[in-house]
């Protein structure tokens, strides 16, 4: 048996966005800047796909820059908002303290060049506390940038009142929803977004593309110098297959999203109540408030490196935290921010399933799961420690 348990890391291409990124590198080849007609028919198919794009998440198709991805889209974002900032005297950015490392190493990067930030708690629960932000907030904050749900324990954060916050103190917000795109429902003008981040692979789309949504009225600042592509706002040809394969993913995801949201609901509470089972085991993050794919648990007493090893031996494929630090020996910074010490965070998996797993899938996983934290504690020396009394247990 194979299966796929790593989405949020990347999701298979859909027959759909193959079909749409195959056709249009056949049939819709010209450069979108060209004057004639097969650059102009190239040009009509990007905006085809900027309208599509802008449609699911109710903005206007202007309002859509077409990025590398996330990371780009994120960096952009913020240096947007910090040059703006500093024009009016504004050097103070709030965050919190489990964004992905394209927020956080950005920041630090900021903070260099004079930005003060504070990084909210996420508490245990993994979600901030809005009255909490409503406090940070002074004279001089130029950004919040708060991310929609978190890559790594899938909490989903309360958006709407974020936004609402934001536009009251007339502060710019900028959510990184690379994770919630395409799975959970997002309209930027009732939640108040500002700015917006996305990236095609995380839901069915091709790599190497996302988007970043600019509200009408916001100058965005150039990451990448050159052409006048973008309106100017981002050089260098359009990816045109890949915009296009993005924008079918996009709308496919929107059109199947309420019930593939509920059949993965439904399979990630299985796979808790099945987990929940193992004795000193904790799910991270909130039970409810949750990505319906993402289930994130700590095991006391062993590595989680050891079980994606021992869980891909049985065909499974899983991470212990973020992708882009999965093979990094420090403990996942999300981990530690809701509470989790070093030794805990360690023993983490992270499973985040797709539309097409079942139950029996489910139960498949649940039971090598089991198997696999059995066999790693029988001969861990930190388990022979919990278990003989000579340290205390954590997880209860």
């Amino acid at each position: 048996m194979q299966i796929y348990a790593d989405n949020a890391a990347t999701t298979q291409m859909s027959e759909e966005a193959m079909r749409t990124m195959i056709d249009t590198m056949q049939n819709w080849y010209g450069n979108p800047s060209s004057l004639y007609r097969i650059g102009q028919r190239a040009k009509e198919k990007l905006e085809e796909a900027r309208a599509e794009i802008a449609q699911v998440i109710n903005a206007q198709p202007r309002e859509i820059v077409f990025t590398s991805g996330g990371s780009e889209a994120d960096n952009q974002a913020l240096l947007t908002a910090a040059i703006l900032g500093r024009r009016k005297g504004k050097n103070h950015i709030i965050s919190s303290a489990f964004e992905h490392h394209a927020i956080l190493h950005t920041l630090k990067k900021l903070e260099k060049n004079g930005f003060e930030v504070t990084l909210l708690p996420v508490h245990e629960n993994g979600i901030i506390r809005v009255e909490e932000l409503e406090k940070a907030i002074r004279e001089d904050t130029c950004l919040v940038t708060i991310m929609t749900a978190n890559n790594e324990i899938g909490t989903i954060q309360p958006v709407r009142q974020i936004g609402e916050i934001c536009r009251s103190r007339g502060v710019l917000f900028h959510t990184d929803a690379v994770q919630a795109v395409g799975h959970l429902p997002i309209d930027v003008q009732e939640m108040k977004i500002d700015m917006l981040s996305a990236s095609a692979h995380k839901f069915h789309g091709p790599k190497g593309t996302g988007f970043l949504y600019v509200r009408k009225g916001i100058a965005l600042q150039n990451l990448i110098e050159g052409g006048a592509q973008e309106r100017g706002k981002r050089a260098g040809t359009e990816n045109l297959p890949a915009i296009a394969a993005m924008a079918a993913a996009l709308k496919e995801a929107a059109a199947g999203m309420e019930e593939n949201a509920a059949h993965m609901a439904e399979v990630r509470d299985h796979l808790i109540r099945g987990l929940s089972e193992i004795p000193h085991s904790a799910l991270n993050g909130d039970a409810v408030q949750r990505l319906p794919g993402n289930v994130n648990f700590s095991f006391e007493g062993i590595e989680g490196e050891s079980i994606l090893i021992l869980l891909d031996m049985r065909g499974i494929s899983a991470s212990s935290g973020s992708a882009c630090t999965s093979g990094a020996l420090d403990p996942s910074h999300v981990l530690l921010s809701i509470g989790r010490v070093h030794d805990v965070a360690h023993g983490s998996l992270r499973l985040s399933i797709g539309e097409t797993v079942t139950t029996e899938e489910a139960d498949y996983i649940i039971q090598s799961v089991k198997e696999v934290v059995a066999h790693l504690r029988s001969f861990s020396p930190v388990w022979r420690d919990l278990t003989e009394g000579k340290k205390p247990f954590i997880l209860k």
